[in-house]
């Protein structure tokens, strides 16, 4: 029996596995590697892209966005922007592509995003949010339409403000919504500083699941470690993380089995590894720089002997043009050697 299946909060709630377990979507980091890598680790986790404007898809090169893998389902793709009408074309192009979702970012706080009057911003707005939503719902030919959000915005710190919100878009025909429990502060802090300066309010999204309890109800920020999901389960229908997963990425070897009560995908990280040099060497041998892949896999061996070596041998610029099997042989020499000298210490 899958962990959190049990014991839930009360009967109202509802289980759609679907959003059980994700991968947030991370600009710069969640690209199209990083989910090859991923699917490693974990087949049922469902995966996001980076946030992709509409302005990139609708005048830029869909292919470069858009491009997936079979591997990579279940994946979603994040888009960023608050015209209804281009909502709803690059909608019609993920279910093109083959997406499983779309997910309309209304949690970025960036000043970037702000002056392109989407992300966080359009929480102030939430009858635009609902026009939007419906005009992706009309393009997505039953494709999932759900909506990521913040708990408020700036000193916007009552229950009431996200209650609003969620129950206005949910009239469009949002039914799953990513709840990330903290404000974003739109002046004054940074992106970074709004992963992790305004406090975190998991009650919130608690409440959104005993006030919508049709909804399905996502809980995002500041989680790490299996007994967090498992806690977070019991009162919402589903946990996504972010950087502890792209950090600590072994830790999703043991989600498919501790969560969906599914075999695991991964039976070591040796095996792990392997498959991923296999990955990066048909990147090379396409004439495709792999460094830039292996950047996502970094973390894999954190937390063990020799892990520190591993990660000097791949991150060194004098092995980027070397085949990534050399590079391999390399890295596991070092990490074993490390771990040696450590053993005898």
């Amino acid at each position: 029996m899958a962990i959190g299946q049990n014991a839930r909060m009360d009967a109202a709630v509802t289980v759609d596995s679907r959003w059980r377990l994700s991968v947030a979507p991370m600009l710069d980091w969640t690209d199209r590697h990083c989910r090859a890598f991923h699917r490693l680790l974990t087949v049922r986790t469902r995966l996001y892209t980076e946030m992709v404007t509409t302005g990139a898809l609708l005048h830029g090169d869909v292919a470069r966005h858009l491009a997936l893998d079979s591997v990579e389902h279940p994946v979603a793709l994040q888009l960023g922007g608050s015209e209804a009408a281009d909502l709803a074309a690059c909608t019609g192009l993920a279910r093109q592509w083959g997406y499983d979702e779309v997910n309309l970012n209304c949690g970025c706080p960036s000043e970037r995003v702000q002056r392109g009057a989407f992300g966080a911003c359009l929480m102030a707005e939430p009858m635009l949010v609902a026009d939007c939503v419906k005009a992706m719902n009309d393009s997505a030919g039953g494709l999932p339409v759900t909506v990521k959000h913040r708990i408020g915005i700036d000193t916007q710190e009552n229950y009431e403000f996200v209650r609003d919100f969620v129950g206005a878009v949910a009239e469009a025909g949002c039914s799953a919504f990513i709840v990330h429990a903290r404000n974003a502060w739109l002046k004054g802090l940074s992106p970074k500083e709004n992963r992790d300066v305004p406090p975190l309010r998991y009650e919130f999204a608690y409440c959104l699941k005993r006030d919508f309890p049709a909804l399905t109800i996502v809980l995002n920020g500041g989680i790490a470690g299996d007994a967090a999901i498992a806690d977070h389960l019991l009162q919402v229908d589903g946990v996504m993380l972010g950087r502890h997963a792209y950090h600590e990425p072994w830790s999703m070897a043991r989600w498919d089995s501790a969560f969906f009560d599914a075999p695991g995908m991964a039976a070591s990280r040796e095996q792990v590894e392997a498959r991923w040099v296999a990955y990066l060497e048909a990147l090379h041998a396409r004439g495709t720089p792999w460094p830039h892949a292996m950047r996502h896999a970094l973390g894999l061996w954190n937390g063990t002997p020799g892990a520190r070596r591993w990660r000097q041998v791949w991150s060194d610029h004098r092995m980027r043009s070397e085949p990534p099997e050399q590079v391999a042989r390399r890295a596991t020499a070092a990490r074993l050697s490390a771990a040696g000298i450590a053993g005898r210490g």
